[in-house]
């Protein structure tokens, strides 16, 4: 069985006196029945570290060290206390041009160093509206996880791109049609055994009034979840929904 992920990217948010969330957070969950893992800024990952959930980061560089000012490499987050490094983020893959053989090459070394790497695709609202969204995620799968990615390495996070903080959420029909497409082509690629074993995220304004309906479309286990991840009040619901789901 896989074991539900509730994921919180914070992306550029958080200051010190944010930490006082995840003290907030573990009060409300003392023993979570799926797994919690908060990303925050790499300001925060060591401190954020100590606490009693799992980190991870929001990006890595795909090289190990060298003349690469302002990056992190992997090795780097791991030695911070990071599990996980999110990679492929459509803000990443549209704001800084990353495409999908940048993101292959990151997963990889996050991967490489034992961080599990979870790997983020989606349409955006033009495809969508073209029809063209198993065709742009069957290429991000193909082009952007690396050849071997385990069900303990990966993770894999289908938000498309029109839903990300615009408070528009696909139908459960179209939510549980992408997820199922990703499942079978996790599948056909690894084999039954690591394709039933990697967990499919979805994200894209996962609020706590919406949560429990999105985590009862089949395939979809669990949810990397933006803003609302920022406040313990809001990320606990989510938690709670998905625990019960």
């Amino acid at each position: 069985m896989r074991r539900k992920l509730a994921a919180g990217n914070w992306k550029m948010n958080g200051l010190k006196s944010q930490l006082a969330e995840l003290e907030a957070l573990a009060k409300a969950h003392p023993a979570p029945s799926v797994d919690v893992l908060l990303c925050p800024p790499v300001t925060l990952l060591a401190a954020a570290a100590q606490g009693p959930f799992c980190i991870g980061a929001q990006d890595c560089h795909p090289n190990d060290a060298g003349a690469h000012t302002g990056d992190i490499s992997a090795q780097m987050l791991r030695d911070s206390g990071a599990e996980a490094v999110i990679v492929g983020h459509s803000e990443r893959r549209e704001d800084h041009g990353e495409h999908s053989d940048i993101v292959r090459a990151k997963a990889r070394a996050a991967q490489a160093v034992g961080l599990t790497a979870i790997v983020c695709m989606g349409e955006s609202l033009v495809q969508r509206e073209a029809q063209n969204t198993l065709d742009i995620i069957g290429g991000q799968l193909a082009g952007s996880i690396p050849d071997n990615a385990t069900a303990e390495n990966l993770v894999v996070a289908y938000e498309p791109i029109w839903a990300i903080g615009t408070g528009l959420v696909p139908s459960l029909a179209q939510i549980g049609e992408v997820h199922d497409f990703i499942r079978a082509r996790l599948e056909r690629r690894f084999g039954a055994g690591v394709g039933r074993g990697v967990r499919v995220l979805y994200g894209g304004s996962v609020k706590p009034d919406n949560a429990s309906e999105i985590f009862s479309v089949p395939n979809v286990d669990g949810a990397l979840v933006g803003g609302a991840s920022l406040k313990a009040a809001d990320f606990s619901p989510i938690i709670s929904a998905l625990e019960t789901s």
